[in-house]
């Protein structure tokens, strides 16, 4: 049984109503002016009733049990830091987190059930969170991590109920056309899940825009395209070409993806894109293209069977109820070609796995049939679909509309962040926009609040401009200010405008699981320097008063300079990367004898390189992606150096010249160019150790720009 003071508290009429202010809302009935202490928890304890119990009603087919999900709790409290085991037991004690399963049916929007929701019980002695699931109680953790920041580790004493207004909330992240690299894609089902987002789509292929125009089939045929699942069955040999194996995922690091993002609560729901946007399959069978390659010819006689061994390939790789087949774009005069393709996947999907699929709405104008209605429709642009009047005929549309669509870097229509005001005055009828809001002009054009049709909201980030147009760590900063406050709608919370700007960034700076901005801990301005002077062995001192020291092998130092005369000769420091905004400093002599490409900064997100192929200028590396100044850097002398992240915008400054910035070079569908700024993180892992031979000093990096 709980321990008194929380039944109690539960039982009795509360003193007054309440809204917690959160990331989402949450309603809450406080019952005492007291407030409980969260430092006085001593541990976390799952009811061992139902520890090893699991939700079978998400969308993951891989879901976490009630411990597990009490162990990442526990884990999570060292944000705050606490430092607290975590124990089965058979009820709630005195100074203990208690989480359990509730018997209590929870409701959504539209009165359908919920595995999602959870009650908080916070008494005198302890608190109390019981789901409907697992998963239910795992969000109730979320409410409480998010409080017990705002309240200065005080939680207000009383209980609360909370459910999702809608099962589907989270976002979609083109990779087809930009490879993200597997910690980036966790480090977002992090970012998603404090939020309680959970659902991460992920468009897995894709090619750039194939201008039929200006295009020869020659050209057509070498465009930037990919597949992003590298599988060593012969059925699929030469879809993902050699040299994008490294921007590609096996089956094991998908699996990694997948159970990563399902222990936070987030299922991640895979694409594979046709018969539209499908250049990548063409390139490796030519013969299954129509004049424009990018589409399918659906009445070759081996383009279905091929999709269908492509999906053979690659549905056991998939821990999701769900997949997604695309169908986007596709001529809209072959619609009962189109249609056939759509009907015949599904069947095959769902025989072959019985998984559900879903498709992107798109024109299809045909008398003769019509998409089957157990597929779910998901609109994104009214051009291509009604979504209320789909619903009207019996389909089941999930909200992506283009409204909050962000294209990275650079539009001629979509915006490159989201629109925070739609998000808290977009609904047409008055008030915040929410997921039945499919037309944010008229408030007729949408289904009710209610209705059953409607399973949620999927924002989309799309890379039409291909992948050196954003570094990986973009896609998260277009996100980054506004995903929360959508992820506030989408669960169907009611924070204000005012509220989230009040408490968006003491949120965001205990986020467990992630390091998205790339922070690092620094006591002043001053994160890190190294002036030489302090040596104890191979140990190089850092003078901030961080702590940072570093180490240097095959280096010699002396005079406040540290040389290294070896190709493998490094200085190594204990951080990684530096985000935004920061100034990396030094003095630097490079040898001669250095080769074009060598690296003088590395990091696991960046480095700094003398030259780029047999080119000597200097370039900034993300990715694969190099972003070069039209400047060659001195050998044999010295050259103060300054490389700078200032906001989205990266720069250098040499030889006290004034400052160079790096741009992205983005070619805009064959027919022209934009120049842009790029977003580097700071290299700060490593000096050499890849060709470098030279001399460094004082070595400095500061948060500032």
């Amino acid at each position: 049984m709980l321990f008194a003071a929380v039944a109690f508290a539960a039982s009795v009429v509360g003193l007054f109503a309440k809204t917690l202010v959160g990331i989402p809302t949450v309603e809450f009935n406080v019952t005492s002016a007291a407030q409980f202490p969260l430092s006085s928890v001593t541990r976390v304890l799952v009811d061992e009733k139902y520890q090893d119990v699991v939700d079978l009603d998400g969308k993951t087919l891989i879901p976490p049990t009630l411990l597990a999900f009490g162990r990442t709790f526990a884990a999570d409290l060292l944000e705050l830091g606490l430092h607290v085991p975590v124990e089965v037991a058979g009820s709630a004690q005195p100074g203990s987190v208690f989480l359990t399963i509730s018997p209590d049916v929870f409701c959504d929007a539209a009165s359908r059930n919920t595995s999602e929701g959870y009650t908080l019980t916070v008494g005198a002695q302890g608190v109390v969170i019981a789901g409907a699931s697992p998963l239910g109680a795992f969000w109730g953790t979320r409410t409480l991590i998010q409080q017990a920041k705002l309240g200065a580790l005080e939680l207000p004493i009383g209980s609360g109920s909370d459910a999702p207004g809608w099962g589907t909330r989270g976002v979609m992240l083109d990779a087809g056309r930009h490879y993200y690299p597997p910690e980036f894609l966790t480090e977002i089902c992090a970012y998603l899940s404090f939020f309680k987002q959970n659902t991460f789509h992920l468009h897995l292929s894709d090619n750039l825009f194939n201008n039929v125009d200006i295009y020869s089939r020659e050209r057509s045929l070498d465009l930037y395209a990919a597949f992003r699942l590298n599988s060593d069955d012969p059925v699929v040999a030469g879809l993902v070409r050699p040299y994008r194996f490294n921007e590609s995922y096996t089956r094991e690091t998908f699996d990694e993806i997948q159970s990563s993002c399902a222990a936070r609560g987030v299922t991640i729901i895979p694409e594979i894109e046709a018969p539209g946007h499908a250049l990548v399959i063409v390139q490796w069978k030519p013969e299954l293209g129509l004049a424009d390659l990018s589409l399918l010819n659906i009445s070759h006689p081996d383009t279905i069977p091929t999709m269908e061994a492509i999906w053979r390939t690659f549905l056991p790789w998939f821990h999701s109820k769900t997949v997604h087949i695309g169908a986007d774009e596709y001529d809209s005069a072959l619609a009962d070609d189109y249609i056939l393709f759509v009907n015949t996947m599904s069947s095959f999907i769902g025989s072959s796995s019985g998984k559900d699929i879903r498709i992107w709405g798109t024109n299809e104008p045909s008398n003769n049939s019509a998409v089957s209605r157990n597929i779910t429709i998901q609109h994104w642009e009214f051009f291509e679909d009604n979504p209320f009047d789909l619903i009207k005929e019996g389909y089941t549309l999930l909200n992506s509309d283009d409204g909050f669509y962000i294209v990275g870097k650079w539009s001629g229509s979509y915006p490159q962040q989201l629109n925070i005001t739609r998000i808290f005055e977009g609904n047409p009828a008055g008030g915040a926009w929410a997921p039945y809001v499919f037309d944010t002009n008229n408030a007729t054009n949408n289904p009710p609040r209610s209705d059953p049709s409607v399973p949620g909201h999927i924002a989309a980030q799309w890379n039409d401009y291909g992948p050196n147009a954003t570094t990986v760590s973009e896609a998260y900063y277009s996100w980054r200010n506004g995903l929360p406050a959508l992820a506030d709608k989408q669960w169907g919370g009611v924070l204000t405008r005012a509220q989230y700007d009040a408490v968006f960034e003491e949120l965001h700076s205990v986020i467990p699981g992630q390091n998205l901005d790339r922070a690092i801990a620094s006591k002043t301005d001053v994160i890190l320097r190294y002036d030489f002077a302090a040596v104890n062995g191979s140990t190089i001192t850092d003078s901030s008063g961080n702590g940072y020291d570093g180490s240097c092998t095959g280096c010699s130092i002396g005079n406040g300079v540290a040389s290294l005369s070896s190709h493998s000769s490094r200085l190594t420091t204990p951080l990684s990367s530096k985000g935004r905004n920061y100034t990396l400093s030094f003095s630097i002599n490079p040898s001669s004898h250095t080769p074009i490409g060598a690296s003088i900064l590395s990091g696991p997100d960046s480095a700094l390189v003398l030259g780029n192929g047999t080119l000597p200028s200097l370039a900034l590396v993300s990715g694969n992606q190099a972003y070069a100044l039209n400047y060659t850097l001195p050998r044999d002398v010295w050259t103060d150096v300054a490389l700078i992240g200032r906001g989205n915008a990266t720069f250098l400054r040499a030889g006290g010249a004034p400052e160079m910035q790096f741009l992205a070079v983005l070619g805009i569908n064959g027919a022209s160019f934009e120049w842009q700024p790029i977003a580097v993180e700071a290299p700060v892992a490593q000096v050499g150790g890849d060709g470098f031979l030279g001399s460094i000093a004082k070595f400095q990096l500061t948060g500032s720009a």
